[in-house]
């Protein structure tokens, strides 16, 4: 809640209370109850003015955003993504990404700074068209929404999901997470009557596994397998592809993988219509190459020349986020639908 800098001095308010055997006249009571009705007034008109609403010391629910707003924030994030995107200038959209998105934002943009110093000459402004606000009802900050929309790059089928985040009032609204589902992937959402879809709290019992937990169940999946997860080409498959390359003659491979959870990189999610729950959250991954004496490590990836710090004598580690979007049943395995990562960093040894 904001404060008024310049208000005056409280003024202290003293009732003398009847006297003794007498009983308080009309007069007295209206005073009373003039105050009292002033009080309530005021009190009632600061939370108004100041954005917040409070009653019996808790937030009441709210819808996270107005419809109108939501579509103002999807038009200012993608005005300042493009400018980003077009002259490779990170603090063009600096405050319009958060949490995993900004980092593979970042990566993205500084590896182009580094190769393309102009700026980028195959740019193509993302524009993304008929789009849909799913927009949960829920208490306090942070506050949410899901913007579904198709976009003039890749599928046009594919549905482009992005989550944009705000977490106070004094903050503009910003994408943390931005995955691309299949047509026919997207859930059907429980709302009420009035349209408002309903959060899934982070630690919610009723799930496959709770929200806050996906990420190191996630990362103890890509270790040593199990059943959490449902096969497919972000867990069986890909652990297949690892195993494969941790041992090649003359190179090893090694894989550390973490969950991402604090802050913008919260897991969200929000109730289907099944029972279930749609969930984004973000984890941390990284590759270390080792070579054996004599023999050298190729780099042929651009990128990662541009990010590479150290000198590669021996091993390059190359660093990852990734932001997944799940279908977190009730009972049964947590079913990918969707992850995109984004190299943030290299470091040679």
């Amino acid at each position: 809640m904001s404060r008024d800098r310049g208000e005056r001095s409280p003024r202290t308010f003293r009732s003398r209370g009847p006297r003794p055997g007498r009983t308080p006249g009309l007069r007295t009571l209206r005073g009373h109850r003039r105050l009292a009705l002033a009080t309530v007034l005021a009190a009632a008109f600061a939370l108004t003015a100041s954005g917040c609403v409070v009653v019996h010391g808790e937030r009441v629910v709210v819808p996270n955003a107005a419809r109108s707003e939501a579509s103002r924030a999807l038009t200012d994030f993608l005005d300042a993504y493009n400018k980003a995107d077009k002259t490779y200038d990170r603090s063009q959209d600096a405050d319009r990404v958060a949490g995993a998105l900004a980092d593979i934002d970042a990566g993205k943009l500084a590896a182009g700074h580094r190769n393309s110093p102009d700026g980028n000459a195959a740019h193509v402004p993302l524009t993304l068209t008929g789009a849909t606000f799913t927009i949960p009802k829920k208490a306090g900050w942070p506050r949410w929404f899901v913007a579904d929309a198709h976009a003039n790059k890749g599928s046009g089928s594919a549905h482009w999901l992005l989550v944009f985040t705000r977490s106070g009032p004094d903050r503009v609204w910003a994408v943390s997470y931005l995955t691309i589902l299949a047509a026919g992937d997207v859930p059907v959402f429980a709302k009420d009557k009035d349209g408002w879809a309903e959060p899934v709290p982070a630690d919610d019992p009723a799930l496959a596994v709770p929200p806050n937990g996906l990420g190191a169940a996630y990362a103890s999946y890509l270790k040593s397998g199990g059943n959490t997860f449902a096969p497919g080409p972000h867990t069986s498959q890909w652990r297949a592809t690892r195993q494969a390359d941790a041992a090649k003659p003359g190179l090893a491979r090694q894989y550390l993988d973490q969950p991402l959870t604090g802050g913008a990189y919260a897991p969200l999610g929000l109730r289907t219509a099944d029972g279930g729950a749609l969930v984004f959250f973000a984890t941390h991954h990284f590759e270390k190459q080792t070579t054996a004496p004599g023999v050298n490590i190729n780099i042929g990836d651009p990128n990662v020349k541009a990010l590479l710090t150290g000198e590669v004598k021996q091993s390059l580690t190359e660093e990852f986020v990734s932001n997944q979007a799940v279908l977190d049943p009730a009972r049964g395995q947590v079913k990918f639908l969707s992850r995109v990562q984004g190299l943030t960093g290299a470091k040679g040894e």
